[in-house]
């Protein structure tokens, strides 16, 4: 018994077997592609009570009792909202206008102010 003896070697593990668990790889090649293939359908969600499904980016109701309904009340809350966004931009840029305009009276006004007293100061040195 050596005196500085590696009190922790594990002994190797042997190699694992390559044997398969599944049997899929027994399969012919049509039923493979179908079993493994990439053609996994359309996702689909049932959300209270309500399924939907996802085509071209969008989730979209499936067809049922109440779902034209909500479809076409969320296209025109969409309208209105677009309808809603154009008129606060156009009141943006009246209130910026009127704003440019403001500034610009209030501008000439003091112009004119100042013409004014340097007349006043004029006219009385000539007194």
């Amino acid at each position: 018994m050596p005196l500085f003896r590696n009190k922790f070697s594990p002994k190797k593990t042997p190699p694992r077997k390559s044997a398969s668990l599944s049997n899929l790889h027994f399969l012919d090649r049509s039923t493979r592609e179908v079993e493994l293939g990439l053609d996994y359908g359309v996702p689909t969600l049932n959300l209270a009570g309500q399924s939907l499904k996802f085509e071209n980016g969008q989730w979209i109701a499936e067809s049922g009792a109440c779902g034209g309904a909500d479809r076409r009340e969320a296209q025109r809350l969409r309208k209105r909202n677009k309808q809603l966004e154009e008129e606060n931009n156009l009141l943006r840029v009246k209130v910026e206008i009127l704003l440019d305009m403001l500034a610009e009276t209030t501008a000439e006004s003091h112009l004119m102010e100042k013409e004014l007293d340097e007349l006043k100061s004029i006219s009385q040195r000539r007194k």
